[in-house]
């Protein structure tokens, strides 16, 4: 098989994905590396041939590579993840929108074109976390305490395009962090980037039914199949506060085998949904092996065999994606 990966500057060293081009190489397979911001991609040679069976994108939000994803996708070639999609949970002013449409528990959301404008928010709503609709990785999040707070704020905020304010859902200052690797569910807890006086390492913990059946949902909803989606413990249950396409999968075991297995799954998958699946599926969890509930989603199509005989996974927790109507 042969794929184009587009990789970002900032992680043309990080595991996800060097690793993982190692790995689909090792078994055989021609992986392409495009740096999105400091590559020349003829592109109307290249779709015109239509030379790479499928490409994955690792990058920053805002940059050129989803722009890249789009135009390929566009002209029929295979994209992991579906570049509709991660453009859904790229914006996050978009991916709020969608997520609460489709019944998923997100906080009120306020977007604002201006720093200046989150002043017209009412006082009731505070404490507000505010952060780019665009931001990645952290970036320009803020625990914002009150109006006053807000105002000290705007100078540093300027310049960071489109906000998103939501209302802060109490929490015991950590996060938890679910992995989906082509439907196994994997579970982290780690520090709440909003609570750096937390000394707590990231580390797996056990998957309850009620978070795995929420994030099999997000998946669904968004129609992404390698993701990553923040959960906080309120105090009236789990709510989704980020959704991440392509994450780092820190603390998934062998998550470099079994991500570049779900890339050529992906890739060699035809019956790839072109849209965000619709809103209603059902989960029902099951045991897993040493991480706690999984999830069970029935009604899937196979997957074509692989190119190439991979290795088995051991401890692996399947999770079948089914679709409703």
């Amino acid at each position: 098989m042969k794929l184009c990966f587009l990789v970002e500057e900032q992680y043309r060293r990080d595991g996800m994905p060097v690793e993982v081009i190692r790995r689909l190489t090792s078994w055989g397979h021609q992986v392409d590396v495009v740096r999105p911001g400091g590559s020349l991609l003829d592109m109307t040679e290249e779709l015109r041939t239509g030379a790479h069976d499928a490409w994955v994108l690792k990058t920053v939000s805002g940059g050129p590579g989803l722009t890249l994803l789009e135009a390929a996708a566009a002209a029929g070639t295979t994209t992991v993840n579906d570049a509709r999609s991660i453009r859904g949970v790229r914006d996050k002013a978009l991916a709020a929108a969608i997520g609460r449409s489709r019944g998923l528990p997100l906080p009120r959301t306020y977007a604002a074109a201006r720093p200046e404008l989150l002043a017209e928010i009412a006082p009731s709503e505070y404490p507000l976390v505010v952060k780019p609709a665009d931001g990645s990785s952290g970036r320009a999040v803020h625990l914002v305490p009150s109006p006053d707070r807000l105002a000290a704020l705007l100078p540093e905020l300027a310049g960071e395009g489109l906000l998103i304010a939501q209302p802060y859902v109490p929490n015991p200052g950590t996060d938890v962090k679910v992995y989906s690797v082509a439907g196994e569910l994997y579970a982290t807890e780690r520090r709440s980037p909003l609570h750096p006086e937390h000394a707590l390492r990231e580390r797996r913990v056990p998957l309850s039914a009620e978070v795995a059946a929420l994030a099999a949902r997000v998946g669904a909803v968004y129609g992404l199949d390698l993701y990553g989606v923040d959960v906080v413990l309120g105090p009236d249950g789990p709510v989704v506060v980020d959704v991440n396409d392509f994450p780092s999968f820190r603390q998934v075991p062998d998550a470099v085998s079994r991500v570049a297995r779900a890339v050529l799954e992906l890739a060699a998958r035809t019956d790839a949904p072109t849209a965000a699946p619709a809103p209603g599926l059902d989960a029902v969890p099951v045991p897993g092996p040493d991480t706690g509930p999984a999830v069970q989603r029935t009604g899937a199509p196979a997957a074509p065999a692989l190119p190439v005989a991979l290795p088995h996974l051991p401890g692996q927790v399947p999770v079948t994606v089914g679709e409703t109507a």
